[in-house]
């Protein structure tokens, strides 16, 4: 479980970095361009990874139903919309946001999937969350 969490951690830490550096190349560019660049290098470097390790054809990769494969359809959606977010928003208001749309659909997710058993704890959790995200961004008046 440790090292889960660990990694949970460093990939948090990764998807901030990627998306500033996005911002910056949307900065020169456009976010589209951004996200182009970001995934063709993306690309390159998985099918290296797949070459040298193996397991690129997965058995039964073909049969999968067409819906497995919108995934990098929502990436592209994702990278690009945070490419454009954070040099309008700022990182810390685009990481909020994005992290507080994460848990919500995560709990209805979860709710949809039949794990209901802790649905109004974890509901209350993502909500105090969110209350607490909002409260950090109140000006001082």
């Amino acid at each position: 479980m440790t090292i889960a969490v660990l990694l949970a951690l460093f990939a948090g830490v990764l998807v901030a970095l990627s998306r500033q550096i996005n911002a910056r190349l949307a900065l020169s560019t456009t976010a589209l361009a951004a996200s182009f660049w970001n995934h063709i290098v993306g690309f390159v470097v998985l099918t290296i990874l797949g070459l040298v390790l193996g397991g690129l054809w997965p058995e039964g990769a073909l049969s999968a139903p067409w819906y497995a494969y919108l995934g990098g359809t929502l990436g592209v959606i994702f990278v690009a919309s945070g490419s454009w977010l954070i040099a309008r928003i700022g990182a810390i208001n685009t990481a909020m946001l994005v992290i507080g749309g994460q848990m919500i659909s995560g709990v209805l997710l979860d709710l949809l999937g039949g794990a209901d058993d802790n649905f109004v704890y974890s509901a209350l959790g993502v909500a105090l969350i969110i209350a607490g995200m909002a409260l950090t961004q109140r000006r001082g008046e």
